[in-house]
């Protein structure tokens, strides 16, 4: 795992941009933490994009809701928050394992970029280090990862196209 943020995207100007963020409000502390620094970093990448954001009571919760907003609203990226921290039993392994599987499904389903960072932590301590602190923090990097994406399919249409003619053609 990645010790330090991704580079800085270029900021983007594309006033249509229409992004989604669907968060866990379980181990609100956390995810707040994550949603906060999502916004944050988003308004300095993409200034005038809209972003909704869909609360839901836990991780389990995250792809479905992202499916619904899918179907209905086809925002250009979506970006997952939550955090589970590991407990006594494996419970923990068994959700996280679920919402990656059904988010790299939706992602490809829906040809959407589908920003996973729904956390699965061993304790507070490592979730207070990626939610709310200023090394490694989740949220920082799901929202550069969002502008980088956007900048991506910004050049792909949503027929798989290119927008813009490679130079050896």
């Amino acid at each position: 795992m990645s010790q330090s943020l991704p580079p800085k995207p270029r900021v983007l100007n594309n006033k249509y941009s229409k992004l989604a963020i669907v968060a866990s409000k379980y181990n609100e502390v956390y995810s707040d933490g994550l949603v906060d620094n999502v916004i944050d970093e988003l308004s300095h990448y993409l200034p005038q994009a809209r972003v909704d954001l869909i609360r839901v009571p836990g991780a389990f919760e995250i792809p479905v809701a992202i499916k619904a907003l899918l179907e209905l609203e086809q925002p250009i990226c979506v970006i997952a928050l939550g955090v589970i921290i590991r407990g006594d039993t494996s419970h923990a392994d068994l959700v996280a394992r679920n919402v990656t599987d059904a988010l790299q499904q939706l992602a490809l389903e829906y040809r959407t970029p589908v920003i996973h960072e729904v956390l699965l932590v061993e304790d507070e301590a490592q979730a207070h280090v990626r939610c709310l602190g200023d090394q490694m923090n989740r949220g920082v990097e799901a929202a550069r990862t969002a502008a980088a994406m956007v900048e991506v399919f910004s050049e792909i249409d949503r027929k798989g196209s290119l927008r813009i003619q490679p130079k050896n053609a």
